[in-house]
């Protein structure tokens, strides 16, 4: 069974503050110690120098997970239903790719 690659592109409203910025980063850095089925992880702030291109996108998480059930298993996860409440009322836009990864 392969791999699959979770990517997550967030873009936030205007009550947005950059305290929550490191907060939720935090929280989603420490995913990879809670929830089952996760390979591997990295979660940060969009630095890119591509102005035209960034949409208002500023924040990414990418997450390798060891099988399409962890994966399914995630959306649900406590752990992972803890943060999606931390977004309410700041996210305004969120795009989602999940994809088989290919050897």
């Amino acid at each position: 069974m392969p791999m699959f690659e979770h990517l997550v592109s967030f873009k936030f409203n205007a009550n947005y503050t950059p305290q929550q910025e490191s907060q939720l980063v935090e929280t989603l850095l420490a995913f990879k110690n809670q929830i089952p089925g996760i390979v591997e992880l990295t979660a940060g702030v969009n630095v890119t120098e591509e102005t035209d291109n960034i949409h208002g996108f500023t924040l990414g998480l990418r997450v390798t997970f060891e099988d399409q059930e962890a994966l399914r298993q995630y959306g649900p996860h406590p752990v992972h239903q803890q943060f999606v409440k931390m977004l309410d009322g700041i996210l305004d836009s969120v795009v989602v790719i999940d994809y088989p990864i290919k050897k």
